[in-house]
């Protein structure tokens, strides 16, 4: 080999195992010119060029370029065979890893451990965790000890697909064993728990781990705190962030990130703004992750100078809005009707050359409904299907809700009539439910029953919100005998009434003074576990300061609700 060639392939090699490529072209291009040498550089060097272009998840074209070598009279290894096999297997094409396998045992190569882990991950990555069970009693038959990549690889399967229970029973077999269990497999298991709702066992299990002198990791607490947040224990969370400062853990983005949307999400914007300011204090580049948070939590306490600082503070810092921040600011604005701001941020969107999508659309449509201006809604309705964008469901019933809200009936129906000619029968009933809704509160009754009862012949079936609306327009018409009937049918449909259908029929009931009635149903539903809301609440009251009610109800309430709770 020449001097020249010997320098280029020392290059080559260099860039490949250290994936140094600027882009997939750039990888490409050196594949190229490898192929080109005199003498062809040696296998592992195309390995390990496969193996970074498989890094940069480029896996079909891992596979083509293994397909086009093999016309160039380079003949594969096992280490390229595994590359083959994971490319296959991320894929989800474990078929056609099986078949490199063939070709494994045809060339005269034994499988090696890494080759069965690749095919474990793939048959767990389809769910297929009987196969992958089955490939390990295999392994052991021939020979082949599983390691901690094997059980690491089941564990993880398991957990994926909600089988908490049966990782934690491997766990406890493979602690018989002679593995040494690592913070990785308690980690996996942990966050499996975690998302199972299972925060205290999570914990339990973080305590056991710690006892066996297996340290947690950074992941194992980003899981916990995650877990503890997602149940409103954020203040547990938040010791655990001092408990890693005190293990000498860093925190990472994602740590705080996690803290500072819980306590946004709460409300507790103080706390929010103290944990981002202790993020960037600990040399933690904020992202656009945290900004948002923030600008969210904001807008959710109609603080929109607040929203707007935090977004300004965001590009200032040198991170990008996205999309999604845009949209949180604009409906911020839309749900505090000040639809020109939001429309000027729509505007801003578009000169910066992003492309509104159809959340952006759907926010707009329901501010324009909320500050009663139809006619721009349907407006951007049009414009919306005239740049492209096209309406979802979610679009649809906002469109057809705001319209009936703003009494404008025919537009409605027209919009209905649409609906219904593009077949969007997947979400018919709750389309059938909004008109129902608004025909009810434009004192259209007569024509909400005839939908309402019309429902079975079109193959839907009402559900829990339809039997509530119903049952709320009949009692706002004081056809009480019929709104009871109704509550009766609904149950005997196997549609159990919630909270809502009992505080409604008996709010209905009371303003007619069927106060009997009424106390039948208070009855039934405390005794199914329901409470009454503040409306039933302060009409019971009312009641009973002007002496209106009867004893029997007198009698129910001081029993279920006595002065001293």
């Amino acid at each position: 080999m020449g001097k020249s060639t010997s320098s280029l392939v020392f290059i080559y090699r260099h860039h490949c195992k250290c994936g140094i490529f600027k882009n997939l072209d750039h990888a490409l291009s050196l594949f190229d010119k490898m192929l080109h040498m005199h003498p062809l550089p040696s296998i592992v060097d195309f390995n390990h060029m496969f193996g970074s272009i498989a890094r940069m998840k480029h896996y079909p074209v891992v596979i083509t370029l293994i397909r086009d070598m093999g016309s160039f009279g380079i003949t594969p290894d096992v280490y390229t065979l595994n590359i083959l096999i994971n490319c296959f297997c991320l894929l989800n094409r474990v078929d056609y890893g099986f078949s490199v396998l063939a070709t494994i045992l045809k060339l005269g190569y034994q499988p090696t451990q890494s080759t069965l882990n690749t095919f474990l991950k793939g048959l767990c990555l389809k769910g297929n965790i009987s196969g992958a069970v089955r490939l390990v009693e295999e392994m052991e038959n021939k020979g082949y000890q599983p390691n901690m990549i094997t059980v690491g690889t089941i564990v993880n399967g398991l957990c994926k697909i909600g089988e908490t229970s049966a990782a934690i029973r491997l766990l406890r077999t493979v602690e018989k064993g002679n593995f040494e269990l690592d913070v990785v497999l308690y980690s996996t298991i942990i966050d499996s728990l975690c998302k199972d709702k299972l925060v205290t066992e999570a914990l339990n299990l973080l305590s056991e781990m710690m006892s066996k002198g297996i340290q947690p990791n950074v992941v194992t607490y980003n899981c916990l705190i995650q877990g503890l947040c997602n149940f409103g224990r954020w203040r547990e969370a938040t010791t655990f962030l001092n408990e890693m400062t005190q293990r000498k853990i860093i925190p990472n983005a994602y740590t705080f990130n996690i803290l500072v949307d819980t306590l946004c999400k709460e409300g507790m914007l103080t706390e929010a703004k103290e944990v981002f300011t202790e993020m960037v204090q600990r040399g933690i580049e904020p992202d656009s992750v945290t900004y948002n948070s923030l600008i969210d939590g904001y807008c959710l306490q109609n603080k929109m100078g607040d929203a707007i600082n935090a977004f300004n503070m965001m590009v200032e810092r040198g991170c990008l809005p996205s999309e999604f921040s845009y949209n949180i600011l604009i409906n911020g604005y839309c749900k505090s009707k000040k639809i020109d701001k939001a429309m000027h941020l729509f505007h801003e969107m578009s000169n910066k050359g992003m492309i509104p999508d159809v959340v952006t659309y759907n926010t707009l449509i329901g501010g324009f409904c909320r500050v009663e201006r139809p006619q721009a809604t349907l407006e951007l309705f049009h414009n919306m299907q005239a740049f492209g964008q096209h309406p979802n469901s979610q679009t649809y019933a906002i469109l057809l809700d705001g319209l009936l809200k703003n009494k404008q009936i025919t537009e409605a129906m027209t919009l209905f009539q649409e609906m219904e000619d593009k077949r969007l029968s997947h979400n018919a009933l709750i389309y059938y439910t909004i008109l129902i809704d608004g025909f009810c509160n434009t004192k259209k009754l007569t024509t909400a029953r005839e939908l309402f009862y019309s429902l079975p012949t079109k193959g839907l079936h009402p559900g829990v919100p339809t039997y509530n609306i119903m049952i709320k327009g009949l009692c706002q018409e004081g056809l009480m005998d019929e709104a009871c009937k109704l509550l009766e049918k609904m149950d005997g449909n196997g549609c159990s009434p919630d909270d809502r259908t009992y505080n409604k029929i008996i709010q209905g009931l009371l303003q007619h003074n069927e106060t009997s009635k009424a106390t039948k149903y208070l009855q039934i539903m405390v005794n199914k576990g329901f409470s009454v809301d503040a409306t039933t609440a302060s009409m019971l009251v009312d009641m009973l300061s002007s002496n209106q009610v009867d004893k029997n109800i007198q009698e129910f309430f001081h029993v279920s609700f006595p002065p001293n709770r």
